[in-house]
């Protein structure tokens, strides 16, 4: 499939991928028919999509089943008038009629908004009446269903509530009848173009309202450097993304880099994390490639590893935050598997990665990838130099890059904010070593400036993670008269010193990060809390915890 789209598939070195890189775009690309159904058309008993769950069941879907279910879940959606440019929501979990769904509403040319099951009334309201929102398909589960059946009288625009089951309230489409039961499939003679919205998340920002990020029908083919050189997945491939299906990073690890890399998907459906579950799976299904936020990590490095057998991996990623080289350190001791960071955005595919060629700094990012041009701009309007940080920026100027969003829908003055001066700015911070290493310092809003000093919160937390108290931690700036602000740590104890907070730990905690990073940046602040406020996606409120009285 890779050859369909690009001018090289392989290559020897770093330099070769940065020189010779290049993706042929289709006009009128569509994933759904493009790649999806073309696999079905060449190759339809290839191994897609392995959905298992809790209870033990699992399901191996080929691409020929893909292509069967999707067809039929389109002809259901064309049944009730859902179309090109329409909005769907889809809350649906880890199930497996997110991606008959999804590759439906992109076949049908209507805009794809994934959710998660965390929404409030208050939250599905929100995004109803920003984005008219025509349908929503959920998980039946009683809670999702709760919360839709209360915003639904305050969303005008919502025509159809379908319910994939098991539980198919009064007032609900039935998913499954409907599908079973719609007519033929009939192909749009033009399902879009390719500068049609696709694909919007709603941001669960750390600040302010989520804003709309718009994606056109182009985006997935921005993920072939996710799949292909950064999970580094090969056609025999078992990829393995552990994120819910309401969160960019699924469709960055469970649907577009992966099939056009033609790896099989493996999806496990469940209702809380347990780290052992996770290395059970990998263990019985045979898992080849992981990728998990670094949280995921420090837990699996808490349980005995020797019970399981993972010699299956053969490369495991990283993302959703900065990786604390402790966790790196600790994983490659255990495992013998490099952890390969990588650095996106919502509204940008792969940006800063740590590609097959490259040997991995533990804390980095990795370097720049040949899709986006980037730099790293100063305070001050300069390029940064070597070591001085700067906000990460891409250029603008030759055109959008392939897999960079289209916009803020409906937010002119917010896309305007971001996109101007031939840059789109990322609001990210970080600096750049001499081997064009990318390290993450944080967000332009989170560094904390102290007696003359710019401290990136990440620099600490990762200090304050080598101590064996600490198990989450988060740090702020808090105002202060002498030196405007002082670092302040907010910090989830492990179970085994929570009966020791006090005084005595804290000194030995400010102590610790003194020895382990530059003295000015230690914490004059520290409080210990039960848990640290994060967003719908897991993200750290930062926000939050500096406004906290």
């Amino acid at each position: 499939m890779l050859e369909k789209f690009l001018v090289k598939t392989s290559f020897s070195s770093y330099e070769d991928f940065m020189t010779n890189y290049k993706v042929n775009v289709p006009d009128r690309f569509n994933f759904g028919y493009d790649v999806v159904d073309e696999w079905a058309r060449t190759n339809p008993d290839k191994k897609a999509l392995l959905w298992t769950n809790e209870a033990g069941e699992h399901i191996q879907f080929t691409f020929g089943d893909i292509k069967r279910e999707s067809d039929k879940t389109a002809a259901y959606f064309q049944s009730l008038g859902i179309g090109r440019g329409d909005m769907v929501m889809l809350i649906l979990k880890r199930r497996y009629q997110f991606w008959f769904s999804i590759i439906a509403l992109h076949k049908l040319g209507a805009v794809t908004i994934p959710a998660t099951h965390l929404l409030t009334a208050k939250d599905i309201v929100y995004r109803c009446k920003s984005a008219d929102i025509k349908a929503i398909v959920a998980a039946g589960d009683e809670e999702v269903l709760m919360h839709v059946n209360t915003a639904r009288p305050d969303c005008p625009s919502l025509q159809h509530c379908i319910s994939i089951g098991p539980n198919v309230p009064e007032g609900w489409d039935d998913f499954t009848k409907g599908c079973e039961e719609a007519a033929p499939f009939q192909r749009p003679e033009v399902a879009n173009e390719n500068d049609d919205i696709s694909l919007m998340y709603f941001t669960s920002g750390t600040t302010g309202e989520p804003k709309m990020v718009a994606h056109d029908f182009t985006y997935p083919l921005g993920h072939i450097i996710t799949g292909a050189f950064w999970h580094n997945l090969h056609e025999d491939s078992l990829h393995f993304t552990l994120a819910d299906t309401g969160w960019g990073k699924a469709v960055w690890g469970k649907l577009y880099g992966q099939w056009l890399a033609g790896a099989n998907v493996f999806v496990y459906d469940f209702e809380k994390f347990k780290p052992v579950d996770v290395l059970h799976k990998i263990h019985d299904y045979r898992i080849t490639s992981f990728c998990a936020p670094p949280t995921v990590f420090r837990f699996l490095i808490r349980e005995d590893l020797t019970k399981f057998d993972i010699s299956c991996l053969e490369h495991c990623a990283i993302a959703g935050e900065a990786l604390n080289p402790s966790v790196y350190d600790e994983w490659y001791k255990l495992t013998g598997l490099r952890l390969m960071e990588g650095f996106g955005q919502t509204e940008t595919t792969l940006t800063v990665a740590t590609y097959p060629w490259l040997e991995p700094k533990p804390g980095s990012m990795g370097k720049k990838g040949p899709a986006y041009d980037i730099d790293l701009l100063t305070s001050d309007g300069r390029w940064a130099e070597d070591g001085e940080q700067g906000e990460i920026v891409i250029h603008t100027d030759k055109g959008k890059p392939l897999g960079l969003f289209k916009e803020y829908y409906r937010d002119e003055a917010q896309t305007k904010r971001v996109y101007h001066d031939g840059l789109y700015h990322t609001g990210d911070i970080a600096w750049r070593d001499e081997d064009g290493y990318f390290w993450f310092i944080g967000r332009k809003d989170d560094v904390i400036k102290s007696s003359g000093y710019r401290i990136g919160p990440f620099e600490v937390e990762s200090a304050l993670m080598t101590h064996p108290a600490v198990v989450e931690c988060a740090i702020t700036g808090v105002p202060d008269e002498i030196r405007g602000q002082v670092v302040k740590a907010t910090i989830v104890l492990a179970e085994n010193y929570k009966d020791k907070a006090g005084e005595d730990l804290i000194k030995e905690i400010q102590d610790h990060v003194k020895r382990t990073t530059a003295p000015y940046k230690y914490p004059r602040v520290v409080e210990f809390v039960d848990e640290l406020p994060k967003t719908i996606s897991g993200k750290i409120r930062r926000v939050e915890i500096r406004n906290k009285k």
